[in-house]
């Protein structure tokens, strides 16, 4: 990720991230890797480009309006957090694009045939970059639980998926943003993919009345570290639940 400081790199603890093939998680014993993964080199233009800014992507930090200025439907949120690396420095201009369900649990995706209303002022995805303090936030609204078959009565818990970048798209990670208090969280086998209690924690995001605008949203803090003992659980960029 984007940095003028270099730093001696730490390994994480494997049981802070989940593995490639996750019994409970049923997609994973068709798509895991066989046999040991190979390294590829990469080329300039997967380390360096294309450039993620603000100038060639262009932010998109409300999703709870559109253009013709008609309302999302549900509960208004805001998300707000910083991009730290391992010893607590910003991460200054990673670029985040986030996506989700909309309140009924549906994405917003000719792949999702959900019959759980589909909400049209709601397109469920955003764009954002850091600041210089590794500080970002969005608003959005709070998504509903839907099922997803991996399992007899399976539902996914509330989420938010987040997708960081680097200088490049060699330089992505993956991973979900959980909310705090869904009973639902003790039942699913993505969020029990990550061994360690701990590490699995950091995936909630904490209320916070701070981020919370008077009359209008509550405030979630979801602060993301990249590499080290601490850092939060991604996923393989080839690694999905099904969703779009």
């Amino acid at each position: 990720m984007p940095d003028t400081h270099a730093a001696a790199y730490r390994r994480p603890d494997p049981a802070t991230q989940p593995a490639y093939d996750s019994p409970g998680y049923g997609s994973t014993r068709l798509r895991h890797p066989t046999q040991p993964l190979l390294r590829m080199p990469h080329t300039l233009t997967e380390t360096s480009a294309p450039r993620m800014s603000p100038s060639v992507y262009r932010p998109m930090a409300d999703m709870t309006k559109l253009a013709h200025g008609r309302e999302a439907m549900g509960e208004r949120i805001i998300v707000a957090g910083r991009v730290l690396d391992e010893d607590g420095r910003p991460v200054r201009g990673a670029m985040l694009e986030v996506w989700q369900a909309n309140a009924a649990g549906r994405y917003n995706h000719p792949g999702d045939t959900h019959d759980a209303p589909l909400d049209p002022d709601f397109m469920g995805r955003a764009r954002v970059f850091a600041d210089d303090d590794g500080r970002y936030h969005f608003t959005s609204i709070r998504p509903g639980a839907y099922p997803w078959r991996n399992h007899h009565n399976a539902w996914r818990p509330l989420h938010i998926h987040f997708s960081l970048f680097g200088h490049g798209f060699a330089q992505r990670m993956i991973t979900q943003m959980y909310f705090p208090g869904d009973p639902l969280l003790a039942l699913d086998p993505i969020w029990h993919a990550t061994p360690d209690p701990a590490a699995r924690d950091r995936l909630i995001a904490q209320f916070d009345l701070g981020v919370t605008q008077p009359e209008v949203a509550l405030g979630y803090r979801f602060d993301i570290v990249l590499r080290g003992p601490t850092a939060t659980p991604f996923e393989d960029a080839d690694h999905h639940d099904g969703d779009h």
